[in-house]
């Protein structure tokens, strides 16, 4: 790409913070400058078709007519992997920056993100080792594995925490195979891909704790249950990733006798709760962010600062 080419803008933080809201604004104040923008998404359940209720995706007809790349494009029963996703966000902003407009890419999926903003390669697979480590899986349980990335790599058992499986389990494999935390694929001072900048969003805890609450009991209301029903036909309970995605699981455990709606609730917030606290605490890693605060009146001015070429 030519030194002219726009940088990208990622804009990220954990989730409630307003990220996708923000991304529509600035948008339109670009526009107004006769500064074309599309959106690329860095939600990795987002990616999924018919997954709407529960990642809070925004219907077509709230996009304000700004082009959006990489939502629906999996069926739930697709595997989501970041490595794929790398490629395809890449080419996506490739094409966009060709053509002159500025990429911004919205999402609270930290490794997603920084696949794409960051120079590194993702490490290679082993069969045999992968298979021993599913196996291992299946005896001992997540807990054993985490417990066991705990004492190898304490910063990614905090990022994944004690139930994602299948990212135990990467974890394991790639440490074993290179001999590195699994970490180390995004070091502490990396390497840009291309001219970046970062907006990131904050929201006091206190303050993010109740709108989260509040986004997982409006998840039920406005028809979580009825959705995940709708995809069982379709998959959802096959899929290695979108089975595990917050909300739905629940919701499925719930049409399953399992649960009661308010253990499903009360589970989905919690968990909620803790994916945002290992959402902030990838994101503080990024040292050239600029943070700004999801409340501030002149919010947008302040994010088409940090984007201004």
């Amino acid at each position: 790409m030519s030194s002219g080419t726009t940088p990208i803008l990622a804009i990220v933080g954990a989730t409630g913070t307003g990220k996708s809201g923000l991304s529509l604004d600035l948008a339109e104040r670009l526009a107004h400058r006769g500064r074309a923008v599309e959106i690329v998404n860095a939600d990795a359940m987002q990616q999924y078709r018919g997954m709407d209720i529960g990642t809070a995706k925004l219907p077509v007809g709230e996009r304000r007519g700004v082009p959006h790349h990489l939502l629906d494009v999996l069926d739930v029963t697709d595997e989501a992997t970041v490595a794929r996703y790398q490629v395809d966000a890449r080419a996506v902003i490739d094409d966009i920056q060709r053509r002159g407009a500025v990429p911004i890419l919205v999402g609270g999926s930290g490794l997603y993100v920084s696949s794409v903003i960051f120079d590194f390669q993702f490490p290679g697979t082993d069969p045999d080792v992968r298979r021993a480590l599913e196996e291992r899986l299946e005896r001992e349980g997540p807990g054993m594995l985490h417990r066991t990335l705990r004492s190898l790599d304490p910063a990614a058992a905090a990022a994944i925490g004690p139930s994602n499986a299948r990212r135990l389990v990467r974890a394991l494999e790639v440490i074993e195979l290179t001999g590195q935390p699994y970490g180390a694929a995004l070091p502490e001072a990396p390497v840009y891909w291309r001219a970046t900048r970062i907006v990131a969003l904050r929201t006091p805890r206190d303050e993010l704790v109740v709108r989260l609450d509040a986004r997982v009991t409006d998840m039920w209301r406005n028809g979580i249950v009825a959705e995940a029903q709708s995809l069982l036909p379709l998959g959802l309970d096959r899929g290695v990733t979108a089975s595990r995605a917050i909300g739905y699981s629940q919701a499925v455990r719930q049409l399953r006798g399992e649960v009661t709606e308010a253990e499903a609730i009360a589970e989905s917030a919690a968990l909620t709760r803790r994916y945002a606290r290992r959402q902030v605490s990838w994101f503080r890693r990024y040292a050239d962010a600029d943070w700004l605060d999801s409340s501030d009146p002149d919010l947008v001015d302040h994010a088409e600062a940090v984007a201004a070429p």
